[in-house]
Parts: structure tokens; sequence; C-alpha cells
């Protein structure tokens, strides 16, 4: 079954009527974690007992990139998988706030003021207990109850959540994968960390070699660590198959180049030009340089034959 678009709503424009009144979900939510589950189920729960709609509402670009655009990339998701993940949490749509100067520039009760209240005619807000807002991030849950209290909205704050004594968070998720424990980032997730991409033409040589690869471009993901991956690849026609990826450089070749490189087991057809989602689900070693073509070959053979053992379980 092909992917169903969710509800995606762009806030320089006018509010569809039936969601004004909104119970609010507000948060930037990347990776839509426990926690970040915890904030928008509430939201979903209180919106249904109170027969209003559910909103997410969020930010792009992250206020992080717009203050330092010279950061790493560190995004766990696109705003599109945030949208969908968010529509399967019982969310009626995903709001975006364009983060730019003016936003920037935004008092935190002006923010309450116009984009809360006369936009949305919110009746509601949900947030994490971190959360800020407002010029200089002066504005926190405390404020925003009091504002709440003052001009007629429900404000709840839902607090963080652990698992296993560890706390929930976008940051520790970025480190397990970075570090190559992509098992312990889905842990926090609920759900392994996906790459979505269009396939591209590459250079041909996985071809060449008898391991044909499906190139996706890294966009404005985070980098998780450089190596091999025990992979499982959603089509755009909904198939999921099994597979092998190279995420890095390949030192093996000149010149380098970084890309996801699905190799797909027991697949054959023409994936250029389709959106495919790739999900890490082992990691298997780091990436290594060869000597020769035919130990590369060997060595991809040894790596197919663990990710399948692995992926079977």
């Amino acid at each position: 079954m092909e992917r169903q678009g969710p509800i995606r709503l762009d806030a320089r424009e006018a509010l569809p009527e039936a969601l004004r009144g909104a119970i609010v979900a507000l948060g930037n939510f990347d990776g839509f974690h426990l926690g970040h589950q915890a904030v928008v189920g509430r939201a979903v729960e209180r919106a249904r007992a109170e027969g209003r709609p559910a909103l997410v509402a969020t930010f792009d670009p992250h206020p992080m990139r717009f203050f330092k655009p010279d950061t790493p990339w560190f995004r766990l998701t696109t705003l599109e998988q945030r949208a969908e993940l968010m529509q399967q949490a019982g969310a009626d749509a995903l709001l975006v706030f364009t983060f730019d100067a003016a936003l920037a520039a935004e008092s935190a009760e002006a923010f309450v003021r116009s984009r809360l209240l006369e936009q949305i005619g919110a009746g509601g807000v949900v947030t994490g207990a971190d959360f800020t807002f407002g010029k200089g991030r002066s504005g926190d849950v405390g404020l925003l109850a009091t504002l709440g209290q003052e001009l007629g909205f429900s404000t709840d704050t839902v607090g963080a959540v652990t698992l296993d004594g560890e706390k929930v968070s976008s940051t520790s998720i970025r480190t397990a994968l970075r570090e190559g424990r992509p098992h312990d980032a889905a842990r926090l997730l609920t759900r392994p960390f996906t790459i979505r991409g269009e396939v591209r033409h590459g250079d041909k040589l996985g071809r060449e070699i008898g391991y044909p690869t499906a190139n996706v471009d890294l966009g404005n993901y985070l980098r998780p660590a450089y190596g091999i991956y025990a992979v499982r690849v959603t089509l755009e026609d909904g198939r999921v198959v099994d597979g092998a990826a190279n995420l890095g450089i390949r030192p093996s070749f000149d010149p380098p180049k970084e890309l996801l490189e699905p190799y797909l087991f027991d697949f054959s057809g023409d994936l250029y030009g389709q959106t495919i989602d790739v999900a890490l689900i082992d990691y298997l070693r780091p990436e290594a340089k060869f000597d020769s073509l035919e130990a590369l070959k060997a060595q991809m053979a040894a790596d197919c034959d663990r990710a399948r053992e692995l992926l079977a379980r």
C-alpha cells in the first residue's frame, strides 16, 4: 500500500476553521521519541476528552540551525516523517512555524498572543517540562501557565520520561547513533532510526563487483557512525526488503563520496527515482580500506551473511 500523506500545514497560511480551538502539543519533537510521544499523547487524550481537534505545532528549521547554521547535521527525522508519526499518534495535523528572524525576535508573550491565541485559537497547550520559547528563550512552562490563566486556555506539562533509569532525550539518541549503537537509539525512539531519500544514479561500482546498491543522499540527517549496517528497506509500494548497507565515504574507492548504499537481498528491480526508507537495525563494523577487489568482495559476502543472520532474529 502506498504512503498516505498526513496533514501538514504551514503556519504562514490561515488555519482551517475546523482546527481552531485545538489542544496543541508544542515543541520541536525531532525524532519523536518516547518523551515526545508522551507530550503528543497527552494532547490527543485531552483533545478527545474535550471534543476538540489535536494539533502538533513545531518549528522548522530547528532554532539551533537558525542561530548556528554551521552546526553539524543533527536531524533524526524529516518534517514528512514527523507528520506521519504524529498522524499515527492520533494528531489531526502538524502545524509548522517557520523559524526565521521575525520569530526569533518575538517575545514569549507576543508568541502566545499572536501565534497560539489569534492564529490557532488554542483551547489548551501541552509541552514538555523543559520547553522554552520566545526571544532569548525567555518563556518557560511557568510563564505559559500564567498566560494561560490570564488569556483563557489550559496548560499541561509532561515531565521527563525515563527508560531503565535513563532520561529519554534526543541527545542520548544522537550519541548512540554516532557511537554505532542503533539498537540503543531504537529503544528510545521505539523504532529504528530511518533515513528516507531518493535513489540516485551512482557510479555503478557495486554492480560491477556483484553487489548493486541503491544510492541515497544523507541530506540533513545526523551522520551515524560510518560503517556497515544490517538494514530493513521499505520501498514506495510498501514492500519491505532486508539488506546490508555501507554508510560513509567508501575508503576503497576514489574519490571519497558520502553516501548511504543499501544492497537489497534477493531483490531485482529498478529503484531509480523512488523514495525509500532505510532503517538501521544493526551495526556490523567500521568502514575499511581493502588492498584488493577480491578482499573487498570476500568481506562483503561475510557482511551480507552476518546481516542476514542478525535480521532473521
